[in-house]
Order: C-alpha cells, then structure tokens, then sequence
C-alpha cells in the first residue's frame, strides 16, 4: 500500500501542483513573519544593549517607553563618580529627539517611524566593553558649528566630510547650519535600524537641548575588569543624591528593548493573521483538489479494496500523499519565506525601519512551526475526501461507472447554519465588549460565519446558480445550457471553490467599508469643527521649535495663533495634551460640563467627560497622571465635554509638561487670519526651512488626514492579494481538475459537433460562474462585517458608515475578468484533447 500510494502520487505530480502552492504560500507568510520578527527582536536587543553603560546614572522615574525628556543630572557628578572603587571611567551624556537632517535635495532624511536622535559625542564603551559606534572617518566634533552623523544618513543625504549641513530641531535655535568632520558606524555589523544621529561636541548640544545648562541627561560609569554591573550599580548608588538612580546596563537595555518586543509582538501578529487568512483559504483549494482526485481513483481504490485491502489501509494511502504534499509544500515555503522576510524588510525601510546591516534569524521555531503549520493544514484538509474511500464497496470495481458517495446537503446545512448562529454570537460579544479580548471574539466570529457559509453554500446557493443556468441558456443556447448544468451538477465542488474566493473577497470588502467610512468620518468632524483658517503641525507627528508660532503671529494679516503640545507616556499610556486657557476657550472651543477654566493652573488638570466617568473622577478629585517624571497626583478643576480637537483625555498647563521634563515645543498651531490674499505663501515662507512642518488650509488638513487611512488599507489589500491568488489558482485547479474527470464527456461532445471555441466558451462560462458566485457571497458577507464594524467604533468617533458602493461593483466586474482568466489553461488543455481517445478513456 505504501509503494501504491507513491506510485499514485507520482502520477499525478501536475494535478498536485497547484495545492502543493497553495501551502507553499500559506507557509511562506508564517516564515517570513516569524524570520522578520525574530530578525527585528534581536537587532533592537543588540542596539539597547551597545547604547547603554556598564552603570546608568540617569533621574529616578526615568521611563524607556516615554518621550524624551529635558530632566537632567548635575555635571558635578562626573567628577564625584570618578572615585568609586571599580569605576574605570565616567563620561556624561546629552541626547534629545528631534534633531532632523535634510538631504542635499531638500528632503528630510528619516523622521517617520524611528527617531531622529541629537547628542553629544563621547567615545565611551558600552556595557560588557560591547562594540558601539565609533568613528570612521574624520575626527570628533570639537567646537559650535561642526557635527558628525551616522554612515546611513550622511550616504542617504548625499554629504561628505567637509560639508555643510542643513538641520531641523525642536528646540529654540530652529534651523542650524553646521559643518559635517565626522562619520560614525558600527565596524563589526550592526545599524540604528533605521534612526538617525547627529553628534555634537559637548557644550554644544548642552546650549541645544538644556539651553546651556551644564548638566547631562545621563551618565555612564564603565567597570573596571573585574568588576560587576550589579556591584558597581550599588557603589554607584550609594554615592548618589536624592532624585537620581544608578540602573545596571543590562537592566536599561532589557527595559528599553522590553518595549520595542511590544511594538515588535502587534507587529507579528497582524501579518500571521493574514498567513492564517491564506491557510484557510489554501485549505478550501486542498480539499477540493483531494475531492476531485480520489473521485477520479474510485475504480483504483475499489480495486485496492477488492484485492484485500482495509478501509484504514485505503485511508491512510490517501493521507500519506497528503503527507508527503505538506512536507513538500513546508519545505519550499521554508526557502520562500527568507525570500518574504528579505521583501518585508525592505518594505519597511521604506518606512524608516532600515535593517539593512541586520543578518536574518532563522530561530529553530520558526522550522517547527514551517513544518507543523504545513503538514497539519494537508493532513486536515484531506482527512474528509479520505474517509470518503472507506464507503467504497469492493464490489463497485466491476462497474463501468463509479461514484464516490456523498454526504447529505442538510447534514451540511445544518452544521452551517449551526456555525453562523455560533459566529455571530460571537461576533455580537466582541463588538460589544462584553468579554476579555474581543479581538478574538471577533475575529473567531468573522471565521466561524465563514466557514458556516462555505458548509451552508451548495444549498443556499442553489437559486443563484439556478438563476445562471437560465440566463446561459437564454445568452448562449447549448454551449450555455451545458455550463450552466456542469455548474448544477456538482454543487458542493462549484460552492467549495468559490468559498476560497469568497473569503477573500468578504474581508476585502470589508476593509473597504471600514476606510471608507473611516476617511467620511474623519471629513465630518474636521467640517464641523474646524477652527481658525490654517492648522500647522508636523508631517511626521513629532513636536516643533515653538518659534513657528511666534514668527506666524508677527505676521501682518494673523490675528492669533492658538497652540498645542501633548505628552504619550509609552504605547499604552493616556496622552496629555497642553494648552493656555485662551487657546482653550478662544482657540479649541472647549465647552465645561462641570468647573471652572478660571481654576486652570500649573499642577491641575482638565477631564474629558467619558474619561471622568471610565475613572470615576470629578472635580475636586486628584487624577493619577503619568508624565515625563512618573506619575503625579493633579487636582481637577473641570470636567469638558467632547472636542476632537483637543488631542487626550487630560488636558493641562504648558508650564506643567515642560516642568515635568517634556521638551518646550509645540505640537499643533491653530492660525486665525483676516482671509488676505497670500496668505498661506506668507505661512508657507515661515516654515520654508523646515520640512517637517506644513501648512493646511481645511482641505489639506482632511487631506492629511486620510492619508494614513489609504496607506494602511492599502497595505491590507497587498496582504489579502496573496489568498485572492490561492482563490483563482483553486478555480484554475478545479477546472483543470474536471476536465480531466470528464475527458470522456469532452470526446463525445466533440464527436457530435461541439467546436473548440464552444468548449472553450463552455469551460469560460464555468469558471465565471464560480468566480461570480464567490464575489456575490464575499460582497454580501463582507458588507455586514464592515456595517456591523463600524457601528461598533461608533463610540470611538467613527460616526459615519460609508458603503463604497462604486469600489465594491468594481469587486464584482474584477470576479468576472477572474473567471474568464482562471479558464484560459483549462479551456484550452480542454479544446486540445484528441477526441478518439478521449472517447476511450475510463
């Protein structure tokens, strides 16, 4: 039985081919994933881990996961740490964000994603004396006017030692000019993944970040040889004023690199749930193909049978091809995934995330994982056509026609409509929140009315291909009758490609609804509350030089200048936004359901009304508030009702941010003017040398606004593309598949006058209905899933659900321009059979 089965998979290596692709793609998603993540996991813990001391003296409180901050630790303490017994040396460090380069082409040179860093240059080893960056051309900063960058940003903005170059930074000196004498690196292999670094001489980035203060951010004491991290931390410690703390190297790299595996773990698991998605998909092809095949072999198998072979021996013939296809499919997946991890990492330094310099990790999970996801998908997808064999009687090899028994339509029925009810409870649940991760509640539910669909489908599709039936009929004549009974005839394998197809189609759908709505949303609440005549911000989310502001309000024609700031304490922290109380009342338009804007004072806060009630607060109370130095208890003096523009639930003082250690830069201006002719030029002219920062009337603001909106679905599209190509390789596989299986039909038809084109047309109009059908039910269900989405983001200021009515017709035409391709092979392997010996084939 095992030499058979071998044999019988060996031929038919051709019909086999596309399935073993499918898992291939499924497969390769996984591993691509899980190389990029595990890739992007070990360059950051190596980059923590080179940028940090044997001992960090830094400001207690101090939060990897927080903005930068302008606390500092007095100079004076370089000198005093210089005597602990096992200090080998103590250097002080100044480091700020925001420090942007512009390329000889005027363009900014990173900024979106990972950080644009500023410091000083010191040639302090990092901890365990691990290699950093050092020098590679030129020399180290000496004096005002001269800096060094990394090797990627000096190469990408096109300067050489001796140039100058043009900077951007958040600080009071706005725009700078300096000399570039030095290039940094990592001569053993390594990068900024992405960041960029502009290094100055001491005194220099003290004058920049701590407006001269002579003072670091942080200091770094490196060990004698011999000398622990954790013993030298404590002397270190001992030795330090109130207010500052002394942290192991290892302890701030694992604290920082803690909160990229965050990043790092959201990151991951939105591409494995499109690898999921082509799986599931690859799983309806395989299926099918296996469906088709044993039906093909039912004379073969009950011969087997005849012969003495077992129901299990049959099965298991069955399942071993299938093994051997999961193993053969895992194993190209696996080398096509690295070629997919290559592709995504060079489609996120795009970006901003370059990981150019990092060598890919191919960790032994990710071989496992390649392995078991591949193997276990075929072997479950092939479990059903396999125990289809054992209802073969021995008997039925005699016969000249043979057919594999099928289940009942209203067993399936029943399990599908079982499945919806199940989904869309769950769905119900996660939408409303009611339950611990409603992700998953969601996501399961999305799924699991999928699948009910798919099992549901030969009986409820049953009018629609009917309906085909006839209107071929009426179109075509015979060619079309015959398609349109081809289509009837077999139910469960027409409805079972499609399915694939479907399920893509429906999340594509989907998404649609889901930016459409969101990108009309978003138009709503500018429309309907837009102040001012212009807002300013910055094109990558980061804060800006407050001169802006005040060079805009000195301009003939401004009336005012309303501005904001916020602080994000980590990725999951509440955002504080600051304002003045004019900007508040005169600027933002903030309505008091309850105090006082009078009682707005440095060290008190205002409440958005929903978050006051999520926390139970009200004014008078202290609100437990995280900044820049840690958390803070603020008193309440008011509680405002909702306004989309104040960015945050808290609203503070300026004064209280920057006191706490937040940069003094805004991050959002709001510009009133008396509407003269030129003016958004004269606003333009201001922020010329600073290309982080635009000018925006409404338009442009929306404008904006949506951008994100269109990258990201997208995104989402290219990553649905992949199941939508397992789809029409599934229709192609079924049709190639069924010619086969009707060769003999094929002949007759030939023999009594059809021609080639007629059974091209023939084989045409077969796949179009498939196509069609799959588009229609992916239309359907992925309208309710968008509707039922956004009406669930209600809440979150997504009012409007938008249904792109043209996009989803272009769904609908594309499913037929599908149908037509997915025919081209079949059609003509078809037309191109002998018509004698299809005649004489079994």
């Amino acid at each position: 039985m095992f030499r058979a089965a071998l044999k019988s998979l060996l031929g038919r290596k051709v019909r086999l081919l596309m399935s073993t692709f499918a898992i291939v793609i499924g497969v390769a998603f996984v591993v691509g994933t899980l190389v990029f993540s595990d890739t992007l996991s070990r360059s950051f813990t190596a980059l923590m881990a080179s940028t940090v001391g044997d001992v960090v003296v830094r400001p207690e409180n101090t939060d990897a996961a927080a903005e930068p901050t302008t606390r500092t630790v007095d100079a004076a303490l370089v000198d005093e740490l210089e005597g602990i017994d096992g200090a080998a040396r103590v250097d002080g460090n100044v480091t700020g964000f925001g420090v942007y380069v512009v390329g000889k082409d005027g363009k900014l040179i990173g900024g979106n994603g990972p950080p644009s860093i500023g410091g000083n240059w010191t040639d302090a080893p990092a901890g365990h004396d691990l290699a950093g960056m050092e020098i590679i051309g030129g020399r180290a900063p000496e004096k005002k006017g001269e800096i060094l960058l990394d090797s990627s940003t000096a190469g990408e903005g096109g300067y050489v030692i001796g140039q100058d170059v043009n900077l951007v930074t958040a600080t009071d000196q706005g725009t700078l000019t300096a000399e570039l004498v030095g290039i940094v690196g990592f001569p053993e292999g390594g990068s900024l993944n992405g960041a960029t670094f502009t290094g100055f001489d001491t005194r220099s980035a003290q004058d920049l970040f701590l407006k001269g203060k002579d003072a670091y951010t942080d200091i770094w004491v490196t060990a004698e040889p011999g000398t622990s991290q954790e013993d030298l931390a404590a002397s270190v410690a001992d030795a330090l004023p109130d207010g500052v703390e002394a942290v192991t190297g290892d302890e701030a790299a694992d604290e920082a690199a803690t909160v990229i595996q965050e990043a790092v773990g959201f990151l991951t698991t939105f591409l494995l749930i499109f690898a999921g998605i082509s799986l599931v998909v690859g799983a309806f092809l395989i299926v099918n193909t296996f469906s088709i095949l044993v039906a093909q072999r039912s004379r073969e198998l009950a011969l087997l049978r005849a012969l003495g072979a077992s129901k299990k021996q049959v099965t298991r013939s069955v399942l071993l091809e299938a093994l051997v296809l999961g193993l053969l499919g895992s194993t190209i997946g696996l080398g096509l995934g690295v070629l997919l991890a290559i592709g995504i990492r060079s489609l996120f330094a795009q970006f901003g995330l370059d990981l150019a310099g990092q060598p890919l990790i191919m960790a032994p999970r990710t071989i496992i994982a390649a392995y078991a996801v591949g193997v276990v998908v075929t072997m479950s997808a092939a479990w059903f056509p396999a125990r289809r064999t054992t209802r073969i009687a021995p008997v039925q090899a005699m016969r000249d026609d043979i057919a594999m028994p099928e289940s009942s339509l209203r067993r399936r029925l029943l399990v599908g409509v079982v499945m919806i009810l199940a989904g869309g409870a769950a769905l119900a649940a996660g939408l409303a929140e009611s339950v611990p991760k409603p992700l998953y509640f969601v996501g399961g539910g999305i799924l699991a009315i999928l699948l009910g669909v798919a099992s549901a489908s030969p009986v409820i599709s049953h009018p629609l291909l009917a309906a085909a039936s006839w209107l071929y009929a009426r179109l075509f004549g015979s060619v079309g009758a015959l398609a349109g009974q081809n289509s009837l005839r077999n139910p469960r394998r027409t409805t079972a490609t499609s399915s694939a197809l479907m399920i893509g189609l429906s999340l594509a759908c989907t998404m649609a609804i889901v930016g459409d709505s969101a990108k009309a949303s978003v138009d709503q609440t500018i429309e309907e509350n837009f102040v001012g005549d212009y807002v300013v911000s910055s094109l990558v989310g980061q804060s800006f030089s407050t001169q802006v502001g005040r060079q805009m309000a000195d301009l003939p024609g401004v009336d005012s200048v309303w501005a904001q700031r916020f602080f994000a304490a980590g990725f999951d922290g509440e955002a504080v936004s600051a304002a003045s109380r004019s900007t508040l009342r005169d600027g933002l338009g903030v309505d008091l359901v309850e105090g006082d804007l009078a009682g707005l004072v440095d060290g008190t806060v205002l409440l958005d009304e929903t978050y006051a009630a999520e926390e139970g607060l009200s004014v008078g109370d202290r609100a437990t508030v995280e900044l820049a130095d840690g958390e803070q208890q603020l008193e309440v003096v008011g509680i405002f009702a909702e306004n989309p523009i104040v960015f945050g639930s808290i609203v503070t003082t300026p004064t209280t941010l920057v006191r706490a250690g937040s940069p003094d830069a805004d991050n959002f201006l709001i510009v009133d003017t008396d509407d003269r002719p030129g003016m958004q030029d004269a606003l333009d002219a201001v922020v010329e040398d600073s290309p982080i920062v635009t000018v925006k009337d409404q338009q442009g603001f929306a404008a904006e606004q949506r951008e994100p909106i269109d990258q990201m679905v997208l995104m989402i599209f290219a990553l649905l593309g992949l199941a939508l190509l397992i789809a029409v390789l599934g229709i192609v596989n079924t049709l190639a598949l069924s010619i086969i299986e009707r060769t003999r039909e094929v002949g007759l038809l030939r023999a009594i006058g059809l021609s080639r084109p007629q059974l091209r047309r023939m084989v045409t109009l077969e796949s179009v209905v498939i196509s069609v059908l799959g588009a229609v039910l992916g239309v359907v269900l992925g309208i309710g899933f968008g509707i039922a989405l956004m009406y669930s983001l209600r809440e979150e200021g997504l009012e409007v659900i938008s249904v792109p009515s043209g996009q989803l017709a272009v769904f609908l035409a594309v499913s037929v321009v599908i149908g037509v391709l997915a025919a081209l092979l079949p059609a003509r392997r078809a037309a191109r059979l002998d018509v004698l010996r299809a005649i004489g084939s079994e």
